[in-house]
């Protein structure tokens, strides 16, 4: 019997014009959270998606409790125990929440000669997955009436209704308040004492130290290594992922110190404002404003760019802020230029 639940090995994808797996693997251990890292592009989502059933594999096989599988789809890998949670949310803001954790596979039962959907079995075991993610919504309620982060946690209860034995989790604290990241941290922990496999993609260092048992490293679609997450440094992590030693992560062409920019990163959360601070003391603030993923991911972009262009390095302090407005991006792009910065 293997010592793994599920293995991934030598999987190939292309898509028009680029080779977006080549030759990626993985090996999920019973009982552990295992981090896979990389950055933006490295192929880390595209592995989760061949291995949730959105994508098909060109090449590879998986292994998943022993036996060689094909996973069709996700309503396959979901049949399987496969779960995933994605970094870009699908709600259904006008339907119940309830309905939203078992959209696809509503129970069923008979009224006559129809079959319908039982809605009182479906809102009595949405209670029970809400309560056991410790999550007190009423499950009758729209999902609509939810804040983007609380709707996140709800997709993380709908996996675990599926009761998973493996759970990717892509991105999932990325619009989380910290009081919402420890809940999820409690959930990933309990999960993990029953043995369930979880997958944390994050670019979140201080989170993958702490939550991880095992780092698997991509780069450009490559599997690079895997690694015991006990004694790992953000350092190691780095130099693996961008495939050099790195004495400076951020470029003094900017004209933003280090500390600089780890200040102006730090003060980018909940209800605040964002305190720019230069090294001749000047302030200046902007608000901080709840975004959707692709304001978000534009302002990771920027801020990427600003200190060279490896996005992975700036991850670990850029996402934990709410995100920036449009305008917000365009200020502090200008700022950043006067100051000696480039703009995108």
């Amino acid at each position: 019997m293997s010592e793994y639940r599920l293995e991934m090995h030598n999987v190939v994808k292309t898509f028009p014009g680029v080779k977006a797996l080549n030759g990626a693997q993985l090996n999920l251990r019973p009982g552990t959270v295992h981090a896979l890292m990389g950055e933006n592009g490295a192929g880390k989502s595209t592995l989760m998606k061949c291995m949730f059933g959105i994508y098909h594999m060109d090449e590879g096989e998986v292994i998943y409790e022993g036996e060689k599988v094909q996973i069709k789809g996700p309503l396959d890998a979901l049949n399987r125990g496969i779960a995933m949670v994605h970094q870009e949310l699908q709600p259904i803001p006008e339907r119940s929440i309830g309905e939203n954790i078992y959209v696809g596979r509503y129970p069923l039962k008979k009224l006559g000669p129809l079959t319908v959907i039982d809605h009182d079995k479906m809102y009595e075991d949405a209670a029970r997955v809400l309560e056991e993610v410790h999550l007190n919504f009423d499950p009758k309620a729209k999902l609509g009436s939810l804040s983007v982060s609380q709707m996140q946690l709800v997709e993380i209860a709908k996996a675990v209704s599926a009761d998973c034995k493996v759970l990717i989790l892509d991105e999932p604290t990325s619009s989380l308040t910290a009081a919402e990241v420890e809940a999820l941290f409690t959930i990933i922990n309990e999960l993990r004492s029953k043995g369930v496999s979880i997958v944390y993609i994050s670019h979140k260092m201080d989170e993958i130290l702490r939550i991880s048992d095992e780092v698997t490293i991509m780069r450009d679609g490559q599997y690079i290594g895997t690694w015991s997450a006990k004694g790992l440094t953000t350092d190691f992590i780095i130099t693996k992922m961008v495939g050099r030693e790195l004495t400076n992560r951020f470029r003094e062409e900017t004209g933003w110190s280090k500390n600089t920019v780890i200040t102006m990163l730090s003060r980018l959360e909940g209800k605040g404002a964002v305190r720019c601070e230069r090294e001749d003391r000047a302030k200046r603030y902007y608000p901080v404003l709840r975004q959707k993923d692709a304001a978000r991911q534009e302002t990771e972009n920027f801020l990427g760019k600003v200190y060279g262009g490896s996005l992975g390095l700036m991850m670990s302090a850029m996402v934990e802020s709410r995100g920036l407005s449009e305008d917000d991006i365009a200020e502090l792009s200008a700022i950043l230029e006067k100051a000696g910065g480039r703009k995108t």
